[in-house]
């Protein structure tokens, strides 16, 4: 079975790293191989990534935190062009509870204080389902910190400089940004810069981002298939693989 991690990809040698990086502990954590490709900017991509490895089954989760074009649009069409047979594409990494969670973290350890001014900062969209998403998790955040949160984009608007100059103009003392990126980049230094006076740190490195992976690829392993390995592990004696320990 082929395991896919699809980002969007970047100019940065250190993004790229980065989700290479993760793919590595997602597939350490489930004792495969997690391939990587990437919707955009560079290779290899899904398409390809498919197409060099025609084994029985793969699964592809979308490295991205919301339903965005390339999820809905993009990777379905790489999967299409592949002409793959039996392809699991699991749902993006957000909107939810445990993507909230990375980012009330990577927010707390970043300084913030209750009764700050909160803002998500997002890369920006114009995709409606996405702005959906990212406005789930503004909410869910809101929920986490009992603090209202905000919404600003790295591109395209509300522009992140301005939603921390409202947020100051309503009153506010302390401004924090919630990073809702996955790797360092060109966006998360427009975060930076934006005037807050704290800003998180992008996603992909925290711990529960390679738990959330891998239990996207587990839950994507059709269930007959998992107890066939079960079955076939408990009679040759051996510990069932964590890939398949659903």
């Amino acid at each position: 079975m082929s395991l896919i991690l699809a980002a969007h990809g970047t100019r940065r040698p250190g993004g790229v790293a980065m989700v290479g990086n993760l793919a590595a502990r997602v597939g350490a954590q489930l004792g495969q191989t997690v391939q990587v490709a990437f919707v955009d900017v560079l290779g290899p991509t899904p398409n390809e990534v498919l197409s060099a490895d025609p084994g029985p089954r793969a699964i592809v989760v979308p490295a991205f935190l919301s339903r965005g074009y390339h999820v809905r649009a993009d990777l379905p069409a790489h999967v299409e062009a592949s002409g793959h047979r039996n392809v699991v594409v699991t749902p993006a990494l957000g909107p939810g509870a445990r993507i909230t969670r990375i980012v009330a973290d990577q927010l707390i350890e970043s300084g913030w204080r209750p009764g700050d001014s909160v803002i998500l900062g997002a890369a920006g969209t114009s995709d409606a389902r996405a702005r959906s998403d990212l406005q789930t998790t503004a909410t869910l955040l809101s929920a986490m910190t009992s603090s209202p949160v905000g919404l600003g984009f790295a591109a395209g608007g509300p522009q992140i400089g301005e939603a921390v100059e409202k947020a100051r103009a309503g009153g506010a003392r302390r401004v924090a940004v919630a990073s809702y990126l996955l790797s360092d980049g060109l966006f998360h230094e427009r975060l930076r810069a934006c005037g807050a006076d704290v800003v998180s740190r992008p996603l992909g490195n925290h711990p529960g981002m390679v738990r959330l992976i891998a239990d996207r690829f587990r839950r994507a392993v059709p269930p007959a298939l998992a107890t066939a390995a079960r079955y076939r592990h408990l009679r040759q004696g051996a510990p069932t693989p964590a890939m398949l320990d659903l």
